[in-house]
């Protein structure tokens, strides 16, 4: 937990004691100014801590009567499994509106968990690495997600203010399906009121929600995540990808990362080929994605990018003659104006839905 987090609980340990406490004398049990004392007090009572400020020679901070945290009695089971729910969430990027909410959620259950409990987990989280980089994705505002997730339950309409992706802002009435997570977004798919059409909407570009009037019925068997990957997968990009692949479309499906691509029979090339269908606003990830599937394949479209495979496997094999490291730079760095003309042409990133 921050420095800054850890104090103000410790704030808040040390008024549950009872009395009332002197800025002064808080400030000094806490290693900070009183200026700082105050700013945590702050703090404490925009979490609806009942912070009391006395005036007075011998004034300070107390709690409200009655107000304690009692003792949260999980298993050590329990305690492991929402601790490690909300480290996972915060470096997923699943967290809404701030990353310190859940650090702060965190600290709170350890403060109130058994001293010899909260010891191992302290230990376990201080010892404990990741080899996943932590996310940076965008996260949607909790007043946002909250709304739309008490619109869906109750199949009710839902009045959005949205921002596309080429910064369009319209208002649109949405009957919501379900709200789904992919890749560290957060995305809600339903009817759109205005064209009848199914779409999805990505809740981080969603400024505001208002429940409306009415009701709604999901129809049957819908699968929110289902529709989700597929409109990832079809969003209209500056590039259509068509590559043939010698498998099953079961073994494709799964060694192509989940939800970028469609995959397809192929009648043009027999029952043991299907064709893979993508989009994309860059062609650079391609070809290491097509290698990385082990197992023949044909582009059929675009046909340039038959150039940036070719040029993309020709410094791989110039890397893996290289000796030293200048080699293996010349190597890699060699001219490949297919690839940086395509560079020039794009913008954004990949996955984003419409």
């Amino acid at each position: 937990m921050t420095r800054p987090t850890a104090r103000v609980l410790a704030l808040l340990e040390i008024l549950q004691a009872g009395g009332t406490h002197t800025v002064s004398g808080l400030a000094a049990r806490l290693g900070v100014d009183e200026r700082t004392v105050r700013r945590y007090a702050e703090h404490l009572l925009e979490l609806q801590v009942p912070v009391e400020s006395v005036r007075g020679r011998h004034g300070g901070y107390r709690l409200a009567p009655g107000f304690r945290m009692p003792p949260l009695m999980l298993t050590d089971e329990e305690a492991l499994a929402v601790l490690l729910g909300l480290v996972a969430g915060r470096r997923a990027g699943l967290v809404p509106a701030s990353r310190e909410a859940a650090a702060t959620a965190a600290a709170k259950v350890r403060r109130v968990l058994p001293k010899a409990l909260a010891s191992r987990l302290d230990a376990l989280l201080a010892t404990t690495d990741f080899t996943a980089p932590e996310r940076a994705a965008p996260t949607p505002e909790t007043s946002v997600m909250l709304r739309l997730a008490e619109a869906t339950r109750q199949h009710r309409p839902a009045v959005i203010g949205y921002t596309d992706r080429t910064g369009r802002r319209s208002e649109r009435t949405v009957h919501p399906y379900g709200l789904v997570t992919h890749s560290g977004r957060w995305y809600v798919t339903g009817t759109d009121a205005a064209s009848g059409g199914l779409r999805t909407f990505r809740l981080d570009r969603i400024a505001e929600v208002r429940i409306a009037h009415g009701t709604f019925a999901v129809p049957e068997g819908f699968q929110a995540a289902d529709v989700v990957l597929a409109s990832l997968a079809g969003t209209p990009w500056r590039h259509q990808v068509a590559v043939a692949v010698r498998g099953s479309t079961d073994d494709v499906r799964a060694r192509l990362p989940h939800g970028i691509a469609a995959v397809e029979p192929d009648a043009d090339d027999g029952p043991d080929w299907v064709l893979v269908r993508l989009r994309a606003e860059r062609l650079d990830w391609i070809p290491g994605v097509l290698a990385g599937l082990g197992l023949p394949f044909v582009v059929r479209e675009p046909a340039h990018l038959r150039d940036m495979v070719r040029a993309w496997a020709e410094r791989i094999a110039g890397c893996a003659a290289a000796t030293s490291a200048p080699e293996a730079i010349a190597a890699w760095d060699r001219d490949d104006p297919a690839h940086a003309a395509d560079r020039e042409r794009e913008v954004g990133d990949f996955p984003h839905p419409a």
